[in-house]
């Protein structure tokens, strides 16, 4: 592959990695500040970029050298936001993540598929006394934040209720998002035993916090178990307007495995693999990525489908679970 033919296939992964209705071009004389004419002969090949604006371009897009020369290494590119920011709030947190569904939304062609060895965490939020405990945790006990340090939970002192309302707007946007969910037999214990754990070291202020927060847990799986039956992803208060998008959720009996998202952005593929309990990793890397989709959809045959179907396997699933919140009380 000659440089002009090289150049054309850095400017088409750019393209891949834009919303339709994103125009490459304006993109590029924005980042760039050029002319319409000096960035066409450069999508072109007419003239070859310099090696400021193929940095400057690398680094916006999160594009790999690597890719584009088609040099074969066993080095993949990931990308880690936020990895040079200090722990933020946990609200702009919650915002990152709505920002990014409401790009993922922004493609004609979407699709996801979520390897969830715990739950999925927005769905902590369709109930706010779970939503506040699960937010209470992850800032005490994930972010070791210094001013929780001696703090019990109550839900009088920790509603969180800003977080509760941009999770459900996470929630409003994932449900927009066609999805296949693989879960295991263990997806809900983490959060039971975070339960139990606060339970014994006497971490939550009154008992009635912690018969609360178990009552909306309780509330929060009887909803999963609606939506399972429905073959649907709705709010609690459309639970007669649910989604029209795709959605399935299946069960793996014998494999944990990790917490990893993959999607197709117009045809495009992403992975995302979950780290440090609350942060993650990205890459469009085409051999990562592909090898992901199997592993997914190898896993997949060997799981069953509770959703719409599957009446018997659906019950017994959410029974077990049950069972295991209903020895907390």
């Amino acid at each position: 592959m000659n440089s002009p033919d090289l150049q054309q296939a850095f400017f088409g992964k750019i393209r891949q990695s834009l919303p339709p209705h994103v125009s490459l071009a304006d993109e590029l004389v924005e980042l760039l500040g050029l002319s319409h004419d000096s960035i066409y002969r450069r999508i072109r090949g007419e003239k070859p970029i310099t090696m400021n604006e193929l940095k400057h371009l690398c680094e916006h897009f999160h594009i790999s050298l690597d890719q584009v020369l088609e040099i074969k290494s066993e080095a993949v590119l990931f990308q880690a936001p936020d990895i040079n920011e200090p722990t933020p709030v946990f609200t702009e947190y919650l915002q990152g993540i709505l920002k990014q569904f409401s790009y993922f939304n922004s493609f004609s062609s979407r699709k996801m598929f979520y390897l969830c060895k715990d739950l999925p965490f927005w769905y902590f939020y369709i109930f706010p006394e779970v939503g506040a405990f699960k937010t209470f945790c992850w800032i005490k006990t994930v972010q070791n934040h210094k001013d929780y340090a001696d703090k019990k939970f109550s839900l009088n002192e920790f509603p969180f209720n800003d977080c509760f309302q941009i999770g459900q707007k996470i929630l409003k946007e994932y449900n927009r998002l066609p999805c296949i969910e693989l879960w295991n037999f263990e997806s809900l214990s983490s959060t039971l035993r975070q339960i139990e754990y606060y339970k014994d070291a006497g971490l939550f202020a009154t008992k009635a916090d912690l018969g609360i927060v178990i009552d909306s847990f309780h509330a929060t799986i009887e909803h999963l178990k609606k939506q399972a039956s429905a073959g649907s992803r709705f709010l609690p208060r459309d639970e007669h307007h649910s989604s029209d998008e795709h959605y399935e959720l299946y069960i793996n009996e014998v494999i944990l495995g990790n917490n990893t998202i993959m999607l197709e952005l117009d045809a495009t593929p992403y992975c995302f693999i979950n780290y440090n309990v609350l942060s993650y990793l990205f890459t469009k890397d085409a051999r990562f990525t592909k090898q992901a989709f199997a592993s997914f959809k190898n896993l997949m045959s060997r799981s069953t489908n509770i959703s719409a179907t599957g009446e018997k396997f659906r019950n017994n699933y959410f029974e077990y679970q049950f069972e295991k919140l209903f020895a907390l009380k």
